[in-house]
């Protein structure tokens, strides 16, 4: 009896944690746009907004689960995780050369982040100073086109495995305003090339990139930053593999912070060296406490 009583507890676990997720849209242009979240076990205020980009081609849904690990600790350290859908599975994300749906119909990507931030201060009463911007390949091209077109509404954004649309593919009008920018980028990477280049994926071509240090040298000169920044080595968690990572940063308390990790014999994917949402985290979190 005790056994079945213990199964029927975990079953019923298992359903509360999945109803926690929560989907909602908003109409803009006409269409609906929809996020994912999950509800906060807690009614605090003041919360930081975290929003969490998939990448081209991908699913807000199922890209949650990259998140797993940073969302266990969303109640203890008060953020909220946002998980937007891109228009047709991608974005509108600033490449003049990209040929998906959502570039092509200019969609408005500035709208839909607008409209979810004010959603959140309305229905969940975060802090409107503590929201910030991360997403992997084309969603860090969507973390670059926040910072780049309305740096007024994010604290900091975290590209990850993205570099720097080249000028020449860039379509947004660029606002060359300071932010605090976290870049991870492996130096292995055969579609977003560490050294800059064609960027192609799934079929498309999605236009040249500039170098990663190109991209994190556009940040630091607009934080005010020049000279060599400050170099370090991450603890190794998976010393069974040829993966290291360098982190390279400029940070100073009157200017915001513009970091770089370097993530040697990286590629296009989550590595298991370090997990990418909880660097990215703690990059966020030093910008709300410094």
């Amino acid at each position: 009896m005790l056994k079945v009583l213990f199964f029927l507890l975990l079953i019923t676990s298992f359903l509360s944690a999945k109803a926690q997720v929560i989907s909602d849209s908003l109409l803009i242009d006409g269409r609906y746009r929809i996020f994912y979240f999950n509800k906060p076990k807690t009614a605090a205020k003041n919360a930081s907004l975290i929003f969490a980009i998939h990448g081209s081609g991908g699913n807000a849904k199922d890209f949650m689960k990259n998140a797993a690990k940073l969302e266990t600790r969303s109640d203890t350290e008060n953020f909220i995780l946002v998980f937007p859908q891109g228009y047709k599975n991608y974005w509108n994300e600033c490449r003049k050369a990209s040929t998906v749906a959502a570039n092509l119909e200019n969609i408005d990507e500035d709208a839909f982040f607008t409209g979810m931030i004010n959603y959140f201060k309305t229905n969940y009463k975060i802090n409107g100073q503590h929201v910030f911007a991360s997403g992997f390949s084309g969603g860090g091209q969507m973390a670059y086109r926040m910072a780049i077109t309305m740096p007024e509404k994010f604290k900091g954004i975290s590209a990850m495995v993205a570099n720097m649309p080249t000028i020449d593919n860039l379509d947004c009008t660029e606002s060359k305003s300071a932010i605090a920018t976290m870049i991870i980028n492996g130096t292995a990477d055969p579609v977003n090339p560490y050294a800059g280049g064609e960027v192609k994926a799934g079929g498309l071509t999605l236009g040249n990139v500039r170098s990663t240090d190109e991209s994190f040298r556009y940040w630091a000169a607009l934080s005010g930053y020049n000279g060599e920044p400050v170099r370090g080595i991450l603890p190794d968690a998976n010393p069974n593999n040829d993966i290291t990572v360098e982190s390279y940063t400029f940070k100073n308390k009157k200017k915001p912070e513009v970091t770089l990790l370097k993530v040697i014999n990286g590629k296009h994917e989550f590595p298991t060296d370090i997990d990418l949402f909880t660097e990215t985290w703690k990059f966020f979190k030093r910008q709300i406490n410094d």
